[in-house]
């Protein structure tokens, strides 16, 4: 049920081969290589520059939570368009607010080469989203109509990010970068009110790679301040489906490697209630709700059905050396998401 012992992160994700380097990582590569990478097609056959360029994809996301709001930020790009949303949801009004955008091709945003230095950034209207990374630590900056933002997203002093790259498909690969529980510094206003970072937390999402042309992926994400200490939790299943799992747990900043996940609900009759453990037993939880952002585009050769639940967790985690947590509605958000890119 554990995952192999981490290596240390390559500098460049690809080999001298032109083949990606999989397996679990202590500390992030500088470099993912895409130029260097040798793809092949199913046939075995050297792919054309072409279907190359429009088979990588990256998304970056970045979650908040405070005392009154949870703020999920996110900017992708898949060769023929750019996406990006923004939005924060009032706990004390059960009400959500959003921005988001759709760019053609690779007009007006920019997406990082680099996971450990650079920059991620998009353009719309009158609103402007950038992510900029400097090896672990995030830092975020909004400016739209009703929120905007200046904030450093730290992790605590030798805490480790999951950082992993798995096979995918016949000859894809996809990396995977996440942190959470991590401290958040700077300025946040929602709506003209200057909001208190003293209780918040905030994770963040760098993935990348040639993933498969229909992706599917339930994904589950906590930040959460016990008595304890900060509790942060990624548990995944789908995309990284060979090899290493995603899954991982983080108190005060001390990594702890989890079982393979499985997510159970029903999307057609009861999509508003998950249950969530992992088959090392360390994880039990019920997540129940309260709001979702939710997007469906079908355009035949481009397909997105994504629901981003906000909602309520409970239940117990065991992290590695047997200290037992119990979460009672704690604020958290899962993901469902169908792709075809």
């Amino acid at each position: 049920m554990q995952p192999l012992l981490p290596q240390l992160a390559p500098a460049n994700l690809i080999d001298a081969e032109g083949q990606a380097v999989y397996g679990q990582f202590d500390g992030i590569p500088e470099s993912l290589g895409v130029k260097q990478f040798v793809y092949f097609d199913e046939m075995d056959k050297r792919a054309s520059w072409l279907k190359k360029h429009f088979d990588y994809k990256q998304f970056q996301f970045v979650s908040i939570i405070t005392p009154r709001y949870i703020i999920g930020v996110a900017i992708a790009g898949i060769r023929y368009v750019g996406s990006s949303f923004c939005y924060f949801y009032d706990v004390e009004k059960n009400q959500l607010t959003e921005i988001k955008s759709l760019k053609p091709f690779s007009i007006g945003y920019k997406m990082s080469p680099s996971p450990k230095f650079g920059s991620t950034n998009i353009k719309f209207s009158k609103n402007r989203i950038e992510f900029t990374m400097h090896d672990d630590q995030w830092q975020l900056s909004i400016d739209s109509a009703d929120i905007q933002a200046e904030l450093s997203l730290t992790p605590p002093v030798l805490s480790l990010p999951m950082s992993m790259c798995t096979p995918t498909g016949y000859s894809g690969w996809t990396y995977t970068q996440k942190h959470n529980a991590l401290s958040v510094h700077g300025k946040l206003t929602i709506k003209d009110e200057l909001q208190p970072l003293n209780l918040a937390l905030a994770s963040y999402d760098f993935s990348a790679g040639f993933m498969r042309r229909e992706t599917s992926w339930r994904w589950a994400s906590i930040n959460a301040q016990l008595p304890q200490g900060k509790l942060g939790l990624n548990l995944a299943a789908g995309v990284n489906e060979t090899g290493n799992s995603e899954n991982v747990m983080w108190i005060n900043g001390e990594r702890h490697f989890l079982g393979p996940a499985n997510f159970e609900f029903n999307r057609q009759i009861s999509p508003d209630y998950w249950k969530i453990s992992t088959l090392d037993g360390r994880v039990d939880l019920t997540f129940r709700a309260l709001n979702c952002r939710k997007e469906r585009i079908n355009l035949s050769f481009l397909k997105s059905n994504f629901r981003q639940n906000i909602g309520y967790f409970s239940g117990d985690i065991i992290d590695g050396n047997g200290g037992l947590y119990h979460l009672s509605n704690h604020l958290g958000i899962t993901e469902d998401h169908f792709a075809k890119w």
